[in-house]
């Protein structure tokens, strides 16, 4: 009986150890292995700007922090990315912290066949949503794809 208990707490122990080393994952190898870092927008081609040639870029600085820099062509700004985790539907979830506004918004993008990806939602820490399901809460329009910017 006590070699039964000692193999079976040793396979517990060895489980939990694999799956704390499975998800231990930093919030920079997560971005990076989603394919997250780089450029995107709804229009690449377009100089940044408000609406349609927003450019928002996703890098990791050299002590592995992820920031999210926001470029409407007139004002910029560079927030960081606090958490992120890939659920099992593949959509990147990541807790951007925003300074200016005080506050950490969640989000989760969805790669589309193309290559492109779709916001899927965003709320604050009151769960107030902008978006939910794909869809702007103000209006019920989809939001767009935005594209990779090489």
């Amino acid at each position: 009986m006590n070699g039964q208990l000692a193999r079976l707490a040793l396979a517990t122990l060895l489980f939990f150890g694999f799956a704390v080393n499975a998800s231990a994952e930093t919030v920079a190898q997560t971005v990076r292995n989603w394919g997250l870092i780089g450029s995107w927008s709804r229009d690449c081609s377009l100089k940044p700007g408000r609406d349609q040639a927003t450019l928002l870029a996703y890098e990791i600085k050299g002590d592995e922090r992820v920031v999210h820099r926001r470029d409407f062509g007139d004002t910029t700004d560079e927030n960081e990315v606090v958490g992120a985790e890939v659920s099992g539907d593949d959509m990147l979830n990541l807790r951007v912290f925003f300074p200016g506004f005080k506050q950490t918004r969640q989000y989760g993008l969805m790669k589309q066949p193309d290559g492109s990806m779709r916001t899927m939602y965003n709320h604050d820490q009151k769960d107030e949503y902008s978006i939910r399901d794909g869809l702007f809460t103000a209006n019920g329009n989809p939001t767009p794809a935005l594209h990779k910017c090489k």
